[in-house]
């Protein structure tokens, strides 16, 4: 079972080239049979539950082989873990925030903040949902799921050229639609962020545990599973109605789309 079964990925696969010499090194060590998604839900739970300077402990990555050809896409768990901290902080009154952050937690993060690496994550995570605008990067030919040992899955891959070029269209919709606002300015967001990898890398959304919630939501409504699943499909048809003027169609997509993820969310408040 995994660590974590309410995580879903969105990673950056950049080609092994990409990274300094010794990093090669170190990504070029890994197996590519390595339980790497398993190691790095461990690593990120005890970066939550410990104020562990960084530089202690090594970070993994997640590793692709592809046309015999090496991708790699980084944990980064501590900045991770350290930025999801600060958005927790920033959600509520400082004088809250206090009652849920230790005091030599919040003195590590002053310290961490110093010492963790400077760089762009490659990876961005949602608990018991995924954004819309994630879906909006992918086709449904690009779409592999199944069950493994942890259950259901569903990945979906593609070139980071498609996902900029798809996320681009997806932003041009929406402003023409609606006009700029945060809806907007997420898709933009998403946007800059694969704008700053290789152009020769590879983008892959990752349901992780949600996919056993998403088959469980399914077969409530009668249908076999994952393979009822239309979550890219949906987004398509929105993005196409918007684009055609069709407010008929986007809104149809949209509301199959969010109906779909909803349910998954209310889920968390059963578990």
């Amino acid at each position: 079972m995994r660590p974590t079964p309410y995580v879903a990925s969105l990673r950056v696969y950049e080609p092994l080239d990409a990274f300094e010499p010794a990093e090669q090194l170190r990504w070029q060590a890994i197996p590519i049979t390595a339980s790497t998604g398993y190691d790095e839900q461990i690593r990120a739970l005890r970066r939550l539950i410990s104020a562990e300077p960084p530089a202690l402990t090594a970070d993994g990555a997640h590793i692709l082989e592809y046309e015999e050809k090496r991708y790699v896409a980084p944990w980064s768990t501590a900045a991770r873990s350290w930025a999801a901290l600060a958005t927790f902080k920033d959600s509520m009154p400082s004088n809250v925030a206090k009652f849920f952050v230790p005091s030599n937690v919040e003195e590590a993060t002053l310290i961490n903040s110093e010492t963790v690496e400077d760089k762009v994550p490659h990876i961005l995570t949602e608990t018991w949902l995924i954004p819309p605008r994630w879906f909006s990067l992918f086709e449904s030919t690009e779409r592999l799921r199944g069950h493994n040992e942890d259950g259901a899955f569903t990945v979906l891959r593609t070139s980071i050229s498609n996902a900029k070029k798809r996320c681009m269209f997806t932003h041009q919709s929406v402003v023409g639609a609606f006009g700029n606002g945060p809806i907007e300015q997420e898709i933009a967001d998403l946007l800059e962020w694969l704008n700053m990898f290789h152009p020769q890398s590879l983008v892959e959304l990752d349901y992780g545990g949600l996919a056993n919630y998403v088959e469980m939501v399914l077969k409530e409504d009668g249908l076999e599973g994952l393979e009822g699943d239309t979550s890219v499909e949906d987004i398509q048809l929105s993005l196409n109605g918007l684009a055609s003027g069709d407010g008929a169609q986007a809104g149809l997509g949209y509301e199959r789309l969010v109906s779909r993820w909803r349910r998954v969310s209310a889920l968390e408040q059963a578990t």
